[in-house]
């Protein structure tokens, strides 16, 4: 079967696209990369990549991006810059060959697809977070929590997230203030309590960011509370406002859970055979670095597998 533009066509090159296209590439199969900007997705954004098992000395995120690519142009994948606006089946019942058009109106037809498309933080959209991010404003605490030890840290939302990141801060730091817009939270009750229960915790209900403030690196925030507003000295400020899934046109009988994410299998295989999903896009309770590296590890060799069925 060589008739198609790719055994493997990969959608997205974070950590997770990029480790698919490396395995995929090493198993023989024609692999194509399409990437919207560079290679590495929201691991570019990381300053120091510090937790990344035998990644020692810790190094850029953007550095450790470039090395994932070449790694995998080294065993034959290619990469293109295009954005995929829709993954068609033309086959009957869903069978080969899939079909993705890009933005460009561009067809492209493959065996396998793997949408590793990935996710973006939902935005507070307030004065300072954009020009300060990754300055003192971030989306992960396991990832620049160990930079602001001992500081003034604020946690921004409501739901799980929030509350078990702010726990974990609350181990790095005994000045976490948790904000939350509303009354009450929306987390899982257990979660409220643990976080109301910790003395190294500040919860303040019906206050919203207004602004963030800093040159070069977060150094105080503007507050709303029950319509009076204040500014307030901080080092950090940590938002778990949710995410939003990248996910491009796919065919209809693909699983989505109630967020957009897609529903796979531990194989990574989704409700569609043939397309295969990994990373921040898919349904997953932990997103990290290496997490969808590993995703996109089995991904590519669920791909092959299920290739070799298709030949035989």
């Amino acid at each position: 079967m060589t008739n198609y533009d790719a055994d493997l066509l990969i959608l997205g090159a974070g950590p997770a696209g990029l480790s698919a296209a490396q395995y995929g590439a090493r198993a023989a199969l024609r692999v194509l990369v399409l990437e919207q900007l560079a290679p590495g997705g929201q691991a570019l954004l990381i300053d120091t990549l510090e937790n990344y098992p035998g990644l020692i000395p810790a190094r850029s995120g953007f550095d450790f991006a470039d090395v994932m690519r070449r790694q995998a142009e080294n065993f034959g994948a290619r990469f293109i810059t295009a954005t995929a606006t829709s993954v068609s089946a033309t086959g009957a019942r869903h069978s080969v060959p899939f079909t993705v058009t890009l933005d460009d109106g561009k067809k492209l037809t493959a065996l396998t697809v793997l949408v590793a498309t990935g996710a973006r933080h939902r935005l507070l959209g307030i004065p300072g977070e954009r020009e300060l991010a990754g300055m003192g404003v971030s989306y992960c605490a396991t990832c620049d929590g160990p930079f602001f030890k001992g500081k003034k840290i604020f946690v921004v939302g409501g739901g799980d997230a929030a509350c078990d990141e702010a726990r974990y801060l609350a181990r790095l730091s005994p000045h976490v203030v948790l904000i939350h817009r509303r009354a009450e939270f929306r987390a899982q009750k257990a979660l409220v309590e643990r976080v109301m229960n910790d003395p190294r915790i500040e919860v303040r209900l019906n206050t919203r960011m207004l602004e963030i403030h800093g040159s070069n690196k977060v150094s105080s925030v503007a507050l709303e509370t029950n319509g009076v507003t204040h500014e307030e000295s901080a080092d950090a400020v940590f938002i778990f406002a949710g995410s939003v899934p990248q996910v491009p046109d796919l065919p209809p009988l693909l699983t989505n859970n109630d967020q957009g994410y897609i529903i796979t299998d531990q194989s990574m295989t989704t409700s569609i055979p043939g397309i295969f999903a990994a990373g921040d896009v898919r349904a997953t309770p932990f997103r990290q670095v290496v997490v969808a590296a590993a995703e996109g590890a089995i991904a590519a060799h669920s791909a092959a597998a299920y290739i070799d069925e298709l030949e035989r």
